[in-house]
């Protein structure tokens, strides 16, 4: 939702269509558009190399976006072409090479995503690629190398002169639980591959970037999927056994070897399985009988729809929190029992705000926080949407960083667990789909390293209106989807401001694309007002006749109409029942009952 800085004084920003200007400062090149007698410069993009074999199944869609890095090129020297005179000094940078650089980045991602479909994900340097400078000259613009490797020039390495990566020998010196023997046995051949990846990427990176490129662009993020990788098979080996210490610290780090003529594989010892003393089992939670996660199991998206385990489409009802840091006392054991047996409710939403003194300010505290909700939550088998509640600034990007080490905790955490869902934006604004959806595609495998089959919420443009803030709608997702399986897209509404020309998109959209309300209010979007019940039960008949999931903000107590708590409920322990819930609590917690919103 929409919350400024202050607790209780906010103001949303959902009806403003303009969006800020962002200034780029490009030094030693003059961008703006030559006159009419001066020679029209081209644009000078950087090869893609494709260091690794193309499986034969993603060849196809790795050629067509190899040829599109082309069209990409010609569509921006037309446009040089046709504007010559327009726009001020900074014209060519914002209105021609911004625009090329981030539909490069999102094509070189997509490059990288069909090849991991198959084999390993590459590592093609989207980040260092993308941007294109200009030839001031004029003159033809070199072509992107459309040609695709054959397997035996992938294979080959070394010999050229080239650096490879020496990465210290990882050795598992305990007896490997029977049950974990092929969790661990995947993550050592995964060591391995992430060398290959580092490798190949020092091939198809020679001459780019400076001093310390390799050390940041590949030694860097090696180090840190060591890290992540050798942590995942202590994990595994402790769910049976004693949890080892690997030493993931100290192996993580790899070096350059400037004389190796081949690189060699990092050297693996796993203890022999045979001796291992017979440990019992920790047992997983298990859903309590008829609880929403023991009827329903694991999620899916199929088509446009939310499924269960049986592939059966259904509709998820919940509550969201308000802010963790601002309510820390209304999310807890008392509270989501209630939800579960006493509204009959299916999830709860976990607001994590990240600015507004949230998780930036105690990462690992507020990390804490929502990793023991989320256990609190699972012992009761309610599903839970693990918010990522970015809002000012709204370009996701800004916080991307903060966003990977985030879910790479939670998801270690919940690795095992059917009942998460993750929602990586809560509403961005003040930035393109593009900006979005390149932040999805960096954000989701972090995801998706430690939880593969979860779902994934990526919000909308326009504070997750789908773009129609910003005047735009659906069709601009539809063209360019973020790729992979198991997403939903946000929308939010509040009652009282949007009504019958927002419901029709949604009805529309609906038809093409899998959509999840993570968020609504019955009154304004200010979250303060008086509550709209005749426009919250028309949106609420469209979205059970569509199978679209919600959740109303929410689970607090404070002064505003948007509280479902009487105020001071959340320093007792009573949750239960009508008699400690405000006019819209009651409404949504007999919606819920009954499949009729009563406030009375």
């Amino acid at each position: 939702m929409y919350r400024s800085r202050s607790r209780f004084t906010r103001d949303r920003r959902w009806q403003i269509a303009a969006v800020a200007g962002v200034a780029v400062v490009v030094a030693g090149v003059g961008l703006g558009v030559a006159s009419a007698d001066e020679a029209v410069p081209t644009v000078n993009c950087p090869q893609v190399t494709i260091g690794v074999a193309v499986p034969a199944q993603q060849q196809a869609d790795v050629q067509r976006n190899l040829e599109l890095l082309n069209t990409q090129i010609s569509e921006a020297n037309n446009r040089l072409r046709t504007t010559v005179g327009q726009g001020g000094a900074n014209f060519i940078q914002n209105a021609i090479l911004g625009p090329l650089k981030d539909k490069r980045f999102a094509t070189i991602n997509r490059i990288e995503t069909a090849i991991g479909r198959n084999a390993a994900k590459p590592d093609l340097n989207a980040e260092g690629l993308a941007p294109c400078t200009l030839n001031q000259g004029g003159g033809a613009a070199p072509a992107q190398n459309t040609a695709l490797p054959t397997a035996a020039a992938s294979a080959s390495a070394g010999g050229d002169g080239l650096p490879t990566v020496s990465c210290p020998e990882v050795s598992i010196a305990v007896a490997i639980p029977a049950q974990q023997q092929a969790d661990v046995q995947r993550n050592v051949e995964l060591l391995q591959t992430q060398i290959d990846e580092a490798n190949a990427r020092i091939r198809s990176t020679v001459g780019q970037g400076g001093a310390n490129f390799i050390q940041n662009a590949i030694l860097g993020p090696l180090k840190d999927k060591r890290f992540a990788t050798i942590n995942r098979i202590e994990t595994a080996i402790g769910r049976n056994a004693a949890k080892p210490d690997l030493n993931a610290e100290g192996l993580a780090p790899c070096t350059l070897d400037d004389s190796a003529a081949e690189p060699t594989a990092a050297p693996t010892t796993v203890a022999p399985t045979t001796a291992a003393p017979a440990q019992p089992e920790e047992e997983a939670t298990v859903a309590p009988n008829g609880s929403p996660v023991e009827v329903n199991g694991q999620l899916s998206v199929c088509g446009v729809q939310l499924c269960n385990e049986a592939g059966t489409a259904i509709q998820l009802r919940g509550m969201s929190s308000h802010g963790l840091q601002f309510f820390p006392n209304c999310v807890n054991a008392g509270s989501l029992s209630a939800l579960r047996n006493d509204w009959k409710a299916d999830f709860i939403r976990l607001s994590m705000y990240v600015q507004e003194g949230g998780l930036e300010t105690d990462p690992t505290g507020f990390t804490n926080k929502v990793n023991g909700l989320v256990d609190q939550a699972t012992e009761l088998g309610l599903y839970v949407v693990v918010d990522f509640h970015i809002l000012t600034p709204g370009d996701p990007n800004v916080n991307l960083g903060l966003a990977k080490t985030f879910f790479q905790n939670v998801t270690a955490k919940h690795a095992d667990n059917n009942n998460v869902i993750y929602e990586i934006a809560n509403e961005p604004n003040g930035v393109s789909w593009d900006g979005i959806k390149n932040y999805a595609d960096q954000v989701i495998p972090v995801i998706r390293a430690n939880s593969p089959d979860s779902v994934v919420l990526v919000g909308t443009r326009g504070f997750s209106s789908l773009g129609l803030t910003d005047g735009s709608d659906e069709k601009e997702i539809l063209a360019d989807p973020v790729d992979f399986k198991n997403v939903m897209y946000t929308f939010h509404f509040y009652a009282a401001s949007h009504g019958a020309d927002r419901r029709a998109v949604v009805a529309r959209a609906a038809k093409e694309l899998p959509l999840f309300v993570s968020e609504f209010g019955t009154q304004t979007f200010t979250g303060d007002g008086s509550n709209d019940f005749t426009s919250t039960d028309a949106w609420l008949d469209l979205l059970k006749a569509n199978k679209i999931s919600y959740g109303m903000w929410s689970l607090s107590d404070g002064r505003e109409s948007n509280s479902a708590f009487k105020q001071g409920t959340c320093a007792g322990t009573n949750f239960d029942g009508a008699g400690v819930l405000t006019e819209s609590g009651r409404y949504i917690r007999s919606r819920i009952l009954t499949g009729v919103g009563n406030p009375n």
